[in-house]
């Protein structure tokens, strides 16, 4: 083993590549804090995390002044040790977003470094249970596109081979989501899934109301359908429906994923590999999931949850939303529809650290040395 010697960090300030629009907000930047984590053997590994716009500069300094520090030293391979610190050292201010992003982008770069080191690309070294998973798009789902525009999106995404379509919902009225919907299916048929998402917009009584229309239209899972935290009112819509209630990309904690699945409150898990803290939490859920007898589809990310989804025996889709492009050298592999992880040595990303460099936010980076 070798200790950490040196964390170096920035953050970039990456454009979505189409206009993004959902029931409560739009996503008009995406803040990718980067991390670099170099062993005393002088093996590097990278990793980071994202916003949608806002807290990224809160993130970097919670890496910068508390995680950061804490980590230069420590053994690199010790990761489920190093994690439970970063938990520890921060438990006044966990569970939150900011403090999981903080968490997750020094945690993919050990686990970065750990498969470098050992020779092994992820999807491997944390299970090797898939060799390659489906894809489904969302990219031309968003809720400001009109039903043409959505039926084109969804009959390319069909004829490359894609298994489904990710469609917006949350219009004023219920009868203008359907329209959406309906217009959709009847283009696709009814072999192409059709996944659905509310972004939390909805009371309970108007997400029972809506799962009804829905149904008809034989839609693959009804996601975040109410605000994250409303155990009860997930607990109330998943029995009453016979749509799939997706959640995960807004909780941050193994425990909350936990009370979830015990309160059969969910059919889905979509647990994010940065919101959730990184890696280590992530395989936690994961497995979590599966003794539950409930599939894996992550939120986002594509790039990394390609191979974590391979590492698992209960993912079930990955999302395709490409959005690390202007950053790296290569994009995930993807053929006839389905998405392959890397054969190289690490997350399996295949990073462009001069475009990294040349797009960091000024007076964001800083490295950290033992």
């Amino acid at each position: 083993m070798a200790r950490i010697v040196r964390i170096e960090a920035g953050m970039v300030d990456i454009a979505p590549k189409v206009k993004r629009t959902d029931a409560i907000q739009s996503f008009v930047s995406q803040e990718t804090p980067i991390v670099r984590i170099t062993d005393a053997d002088g093996v590097t590994g990278i990793g980071y995390s994202y916003t949608i716009g806002t807290g990224g500069p809160s993130v970097m300094k919670l890496i910068e002044k508390t995680l950061g520090p804490l980590l230069i030293g420590r053994e690199a391979l010790e990761i489920e040790r190093l994690w439970r610190d970063m938990l520890f050292v921060t438990h006044a201010t966990t569970v939150g977003a900011i403090t999981a992003l903080a968490m997750a982008a020094l945690d993919t770069a050990l686990w970065d470094l750990k498969a470098r080191k050992f020779g092994e690309p992820l999807h491997r070294l944390a299970g090797g249970a898939q060799a390659s998973l489906p894809l489904y798009t969302t990219e031309g789902g968003w809720l400001h596109l009109e039903p043409a525009a959505l039926v084109e999106d969804a009959l390319k995404a069909k004829a490359d081979g894609f298994g489904g379509a990710k469609i917006k919902i949350g219009r004023p009225h219920v009868s203008e989501d359907v329209a959406r919907l309906s217009a959709v299916r009847d283009a696709v048929g009814p072999a192409f899934e059709i996944m659905t998402d509310a972004n939390q917009a909805f009371t309970v009584d108007e997400a029972v109301r809506r799962a009804r229309h829905y149904e008809a239209v034989d839609i693959a899972w009804f996601e975040e359908p109410l605000p994250a935290d409303d155990l009860a009112g997930h607990v109330r819509l998943a029995r009453s429906t016979t749509i799939p209630v997706a959640v995960g990309e807004s909780l941050y904690s193994p425990l909350h994923f936990r009370e979830y699945m015990q309160a059969g409150a969910c059919s889905i898990v979509q647990v994010d590999v940065a919101r959730i803290g990184g890696i280590t939490p992530w395989l936690k859920v994961a497995h979590a999931a599966e003794t539950f007898n409930l599939p894996v589809s992550p939120h986002f990310l594509m790039e990394l949850h390609v191979a974590l989804c391979c590492a698992v025996p209960n993912a079930r889709w990955v999302e395709y939303i490409p959005q690390l492009d202007s950053l790296t050298t290569s994009p995930m592999r993807i053929e006839a529809g389905r998405a392959y992880p890397s054969e190289a040595p690490g997350l399996g990303i295949a990073w462009d650290l001069d475009a990294v460099d040349r797009t960091t936010v000024p007076g964001s980076r800083f490295v950290l040395r033992g």
